[in-house]
């Protein structure tokens, strides 16, 4: 987007800005974050929660949901199993990993809570930067988490959250190495979480799948994964599984588009390291929620995984990179 409109603003902090943030109160109290705003594109990513994305709105419309616990910081509770369903507070998405995706496990020495303890990592040497590169302003949040444990694994993430002023994307950009000595486990999932008044009644759902399949069965299943209803009091949630269609690039997209609201999100992701979708579907009411999830793993557990012979494993020193694209639609 060219700047032929400056002589309209006194600061570009009118139209976009990166500030940073401290929650005041509740179980957020304490959380740091960046607001991030880039005209009709606003979102917030939390510091003290990997860097993932808490909140998405284009035009004042919301697209994420938030479970009943609200927004928190870090809680004694995170690591505790099963109990991580009580800090798990969805948000636009949160990373899974890498010691454990799914159902909580323990292993000698080690417990691992669900969906992992990345989610919990607070970023360090983060940077927030708006600038012009030609005729495009940027702006890039980055920042590092450290998932790591004496005599344990030693895994290191670099994430890049850029978008452009004028832009209908946001770029995420992850670099994990691992700077243990040792082959060290690698289950990640994305837990996207589409949201109230994106998710509604009617709201078109399309994964370009091959085949699915409902969690705990290997055939295909005719259940309606794509169709989105009202809310139903205490309907139980329900997990495909699915195979995707690749671009010749091997990139893969699924979107949420709500009409009545002239409004969209599509996910797209290579599937180099995301060969995997898994499909979160819940229309309880109060928990009411479309999840998204590229992985590269299942959401049983690491012992399950290893029980299978299906464990992804990152050697000592390796790198591996992982790029997303969320884009507005409209």
């Amino acid at each position: 987007m060219g700047k032929e409109w400056l002589k309209k603003v006194g600061s570009m902090q009118q139209e976009a800005y990166i500030h940073k943030i401290e929650y005041a109160e509740g179980r957020a109290g304490g959380l740091k974050a960046y607001q991030v705003k880039s005209g009709p594109l606003m979102f917030t990513a939390a510091q003290d929660k990997c860097l993932d994305i808490t909140e998405l709105s284009w035009r004042g419309i919301n697209f994420n949901f938030i479970s009943k616990p609200g927004l928190q910081n870090g809680q004694a509770y995170d690591y505790n199993g099963f109990d991580g369903q009580r800090s798990i507070m969805g948000g636009m998405f949160f990373t899974c990993g890498t010691d454990n995706v799914g159902t909580p496990g323990i292993e000698p020495q080690n417990m691992f809570p669900m969906h992992g303890s990345l989610r919990s990592t607070p970023a360090e040497h983060v940077c927030a930067d708006c600038l012009w590169e030609d005729d495009e302003y940027k702006i890039r949040l980055s920042g590092e988490m450290r998932q790591a444990a004496l005599f344990g694994g030693n895994i290191v993430l670099r994430r890049t959250i850029e978008t452009n002023y004028g832009s209908k994307e946001i770029l995420i950009r992850d670099e994990f190495e691992n700077q243990a000595y040792e082959t060290s486990p690698f289950m990640l999932l994305y837990h996207f979480n589409i949201g109230y008044p994106l998710l509604d009644e009617g709201t078109r759902i399309q994964i370009p799948s091959t085949k699915t399949c409902l969690l705990g069965e290997d055939k295909e299943t005719q259940r309606p994964w794509n169709k989105v209803t009202a809310p139903v009091d205490r309907l139980p949630e329900e997990v495909f599984y699915h195979m995707l269609k690749l671009d010749e690039e091997g990139i893969a997209s699924a979107s949420a588009y709500n009409e009545n609201i002239g409004a969209g999100l599509e996910i797209s992701f290579q599937t180099k390291h995301l060969p995997r979708f898994t499909q979160w579907k819940s229309m309880a009411s109060g928990d009411y929620v479309m999840g998204f999830e590229p992985c590269n793993c299942h959401v049983k557990g690491r012992e399950w995984e290893r029980e299978n012979g299906t464990l992804p494993v990152i050697e000592a020193g390796e790198k591996k990179v992982v790029e997303l694209k969320l884009h507005i639609m409209e």
